[in-house]
């Protein structure tokens, strides 16, 4: 399976701050927004990853991360001239996908949880030909909305109805077949003129083949959308790593945990970063082990 992060858009909701950086390289915390939605990738096991961003940030992205080689995986990236859509991403990255099945993962989105882990693994050993997740809100309102029955299957998606079928808001995280790329070439632009990934899953539900994952109780999906909201969220990354001493989205622990590099790589990654808290915590899971 491949791994897409789409981290373009021009983030205007958080001007002045995104006039000069794109929004996805802001800080969480301690580390960049777009470490956030890495993790998620390689807790999924996922090594091949593709970065879609504009033409200005592209360049920033391959500075921050590299080829991958230092993690294990293999990093590629993709520009996107101008915003058309979420579903342009399987357009856009046809020939990294290849044959593969996919999963899309938004650069914005915030997902933390000791369960993750497992149940991105039962997503991909389904073999399903869609998966998408939801979420409970106390504002369903103001998100896009899924409705489903007891089986994980999809009855109903909505954007941001004024009657919501549920609670259940779908977060920025999607697993797809293959055909996902054909689906995507034929989805006709919306009123705003933006190829909806909402369009795509309609698509699999006319199919009967749109599933729905639960995130449990123990799972947090937070919004990075408004200075507010990414305040929050590094207010919640603080709270955590403080409290428990490990780690949100720490790339190069999942990398080691996952097999992905050995020991000595993260003794040396931990040594390049040692002046750093964060080289300290690699260093000391060495110690630990």
């Amino acid at each position: 399976m491949k791994g897409i992060i789409l981290a373009g858009g021009r983030g205007t909701r958080l001007y002045p701050t995104t006039k000069v950086v794109s929004k996805q390289l802001l800080p969480i915390y301690d580390k960049p927004l777009i470490y956030y939605p890495l993790s998620i990738l390689l807790f999924a096991g996922i090594k091949d990853i593709l970065i879609i961003s504009t033409p200005d940030d592209i360049k920033q992205y391959s500075d921050l991360l590299g080829d991958g080689k230092k993690l294990g995986i293999n990093f590629y990236y993709k520009i996107q001239e101008e915003p058309h859509g979420l579903a342009e991403a399987f357009i856009l990255g046809e020939e990294f996908i290849g044959d593969d099945d996919v999963c899309l993962v938004l650069g914005d989105n915030v997902f933390y949880g000791a369960l993750l882990p497992e149940l991105l693994q039962k997503v991909i050993k389904s073999k399903n030909k869609a998966t998408i997740f939801a979420y409970p809100v106390a504002n369903p309102k103001d998100f896009g909305v899924v409705e489903f029955d007891d089986k994980g299957n999809v009855l109903s998606l909505e954007e941001k109805p004024k009657e919501p079928k549920s609670k259940y808001a779908v977060p920025g995280l999607y697993f797809y077949d293959n055909s996902v790329i054909e689906i995507a070439k034929n989805v006709k632009p919306s009123p705003r003129g933006e190829l909806e990934i909402t369009a795509v899953n309609n698509e699999y539900l006319k199919r009967k083949e749109l599933k729905v994952e639960v995130f449990s109780r123990g799972v947090a999906w937070l919004d990075t959308g408004t200075p507010y909201n990414m305040l929050k969220a590094g207010s919640f990354v603080e709270t955590l790593q403080s409290r428990q001493g490990i780690y949100v989205a720490c790339l190069e622990e999942i990398a080691w945990r996952k097999g992905f590099i050995n020991d000595e790589q993260l003794r040396k990654i931990g040594e390049e970063l040692k002046q750093t808290d964060y080289g300290k915590y690699i260093l000391s899971l060495l110690e630990e082990d």
